[in-house]
């Protein structure tokens, strides 16, 4: 009776995505067991005569009525199970897809990254009107985004995986045709192999595409971007991108953005206001159009930059005015990275402010953006001391730059006062440093204590 009815509570959720799970979907016989148990007896034996072995048994559960997903790739994954040849895997795909179609009477999540094409079939526009979510991949054809552009457009999450070096016309058009978009994802995955050997010939600009985002400014509220960066290809379009989605909750760009001391963009980043951002996770950026970003940003919670840059000439400036900013605005900040600021009793104040007044941090990692030469040390015994006296006991992650370095008495000093805190840990990028027995007896003591929950060293 209990596993009857934890059975009952749970294959509906387990199944209304059933593809979607961190598993080999190739061994997993039993998946390609219960699909085929649904064919029609006819259906059974033509496959059979075809020497395609089918599943007979009945099963416990509708478990397809639950199903609200269809991902070409995974299916097709499944269906190679018993198809040992491409006349064999055909049939079944012919068979499988047209029945999967027809049950899943309501379809949500559609994953076109396979090889065969279901929008074609008869019963798709009906069934994937309500579609809300699509993966695809621009080596699918012009005419079958046409097809899905014409029958979907109340989708609100597309992911457009993309492995063609040359723009597809298709793609655009989906985002153009949508009325509700709110999640856009692009990632780039290039065979770099194929992408040398076709150097010397035509290869087109493949970003076209997000030129159209404009329309959908006023409901994108999720843009995440993973590009490949090759030299002959102008990346501007990106951060240009930005200027027109003012209402992004999360903004998530695993590739530099590369166009720094530009003018004309800094003058329209100034006037841009980004009320909603939650999360800001870049590769890399200018550390003045990070500040242009976050000024009007009340709810922010991630910052997140792997590598800031900046015009010295004016750093000592733009370094304040950033801590500054992120002291006045985001008070609800939970991970922070922060660029090393110089040590001057401006910066002091303001760092401190911002330890004080953000009181939900529970990651702070510093890079390294400013170098003063043998005072490392300093900076270490400035951190332990500040840390200590300001930082919110919420805390519990700190990265250390390689400019930055703690004393043994220093570092026992911070482990010390940091007892009655929850355990910390710690990231040390010079690690080299602390390798010497006097450090490792150090950091192992406190490891027993509790008071380190990890160290790199």
């Amino acid at each position: 009776m209990v596993n009857r009815l934890w059975c009952e509570t749970t294959v509906p959720v387990l199944w209304r995505k059933p593809w979607c799970y961190s598993i080999n979907y190739r061994n997993k016989k039993s998946l390609y067991s219960i699909i085929t148990s649904y064919l029609s007896d006819n259906v059974k034996e033509f496959l059979t005569k075809k020497g395609i072995k089918v599943s007979s048994k009945s099963l416990a559960f509708d478990y397809l009525s639950f199903c609200r997903s269809i991902d070409v790739k995974t299916i097709d994954d499944i269906i190679s199970v018993r198809s040992s040849t491409e006349y064999k895997r055909f049939l079944l795909q012919e068979k499988i897809y047209g029945f999967l179609i027809k049950k899943c009477s309501e379809i949500k999540y559609l994953n076109i990254c396979g090889t065969y094409e279901l929008v074609y079939l008869p019963e798709a526009k009906n069934h994937l009107e309500s579609l809300c979510e699509l993966t695809c991949d621009t080596s699918i054809g012009s005419k079958y985004f046409y097809r899905i552009s014409h029958i979907c457009q109340q989708i609100q999450r597309i992911i457009i995986i993309n492995n063609n070096f040359k723009d597809n016309d298709g793609t655009t058009k989906l985002i153009e045709y949508q009325k509700n978009l709110k999640y856009f994802e692009w990632v780039d995955s290039y065979n770099l192999d194929n992408y040398y050997d076709n150097y010397a010939y035509d290869i087109e600009y493949p970003y076209k595409i997000f030129d159209i985002l404009e329309k959908h400014a006023n409901t994108l509220n999720h843009f995440e971007i993973n590009l490949h960066i090759f030299d002959d290809y102008d990346y501007t379009f990106l951060n240009y991108a930005l200027l027109d989605l003012h209402n992004l909750k999360v903004i998530k760009i695993y590739s530099p953005l590369l166009l720094f001391d530009n003018v004309d963009f800094n003058e329209k980043l100034e006037i841009v206001t980004y009320r909603n951002l939650e999360i800001l996770e870049v590769e890399s950026m200018d550390i003045y159009q990070v500040t242009c970003i976050v000024k009007n940003s009340f709810y922010l919670r991630e910052l997140l930059i792997n590598e800031y840059y900046v015009n010295y000439s004016n750093f000592i400036d733009v370094s304040l005015n950033f801590i500054r900013t992120i002291c006045e605005n985001c008070f609800l900040i939970e991970y922070l990275t922060i660029p090393v600021f110089p040590l001057l009793e401006s910066h002091f104040i303001e760092f401190e402010k911002l330890l004080n007044k953000c009181q939900k941090l529970r990651s702070l990692y510093f890079r390294g953006m400013h170098y003063e030469k043998e005072r490392e040390l300093e900076y270490g015994k400035y951190m332990s001391n500040v840390l200590i006296r300001e930082a919110s006991t919420n805390l519990r992650d700190i990265g250390f730059t390689y400019n930055i370095k703690f004393s043994l008495k220093d570092l026992e000093t911070f482990f010390e006062k940091w007892k009655g805190r929850p355990a910390i840990s710690i990231y040390m990028n010079n690690n080299y440093f602390y390798q010497d027995d006097s450090y490792k007896k150090l950091i192992s003591k406190y490891k027993i204590e509790g008071v380190i929950k990890y160290i790199n060293v």
